[in-house]
């Protein structure tokens, strides 16, 4: 399938489990098409950009070792993504990345994901902070940040600034997730 005719493929995604789920299970079964649903998904300003973020959020979420040939690709691109519903699916397979890191379960993202890696991630997830982002991106960063925290000791003192400075300004479900965060940082 070329890169065009993915393309096409992706305008029958939708919001649907389902119809995610059997392009993710697609892509996983043909490895060929990871790099050009990645061409689509950096099509920054294209809608159809955000249904290949959905593709590609499931694929990790099924597979996520699937992506481990094209860590340097995501992450030198990811922090350009800024369509609302590309950036969340972004957001969540950075999460995916950073849990299975820190995973207690052996996984070949440990080897894989190299420190530059890591400090793209970090910096897309402190812009996604203080950026005008909704919620979920939010959410999945300062978890993704709360981990990170573990090895780069001065992530938690700023993420900590930052959700005390936002949280009278954010959503409950902001609120929520931040009170647990600090919590956890600030015992």
């Amino acid at each position: 399938m070329t890169t065009e005719q993915l393309y096409e493929e992706l305008n029958y995604v939708n919001h649907s489990r389902e119809k995610r789920l059997y392009y993710a299970d697609l892509v996983i079964d043909n490895p060929d098409l990871i790099p050009k649903l990645l061409d689509i998904l950096f099509m920054v300003d294209d809608k159809v950009s955000c249904r290949a973020a959905w593709v590609f959020e499931f694929m990790c979420g099924e597979n996520l070792e699937a992506a481990i040939p094209y860590l340097d690709t995501f992450t030198e691109n990811f922090g350009k993504v800024h369509l609302d519903s590309a950036v969340r699916p972004v957001a969540k397979v950075c999460e995916y990345l950073i849990k299975a890191f820190y995973s207690k379960t052996d996984n070949k993202i440990k080897t894989a994901l190299k420190p530059i890696h890591k400090e793209r991630i970090i910096e897309a997830c402190f812009d996604y902070m203080i950026n005008d982002e909704k919620i979920a991106p939010k959410a999945y960063a300062m978890n993704t940040l709360y981990l990170l925290g573990q090895d780069y000791d001065w992530i938690h003192p700023e993420l900590a600034l930052i959700l005390e400075r936002d949280y009278q300004m954010q959503s409950s479900g902001f609120k929520a997730r931040a009170r647990h965060i600090l919590r956890k940082i600030k015992p």
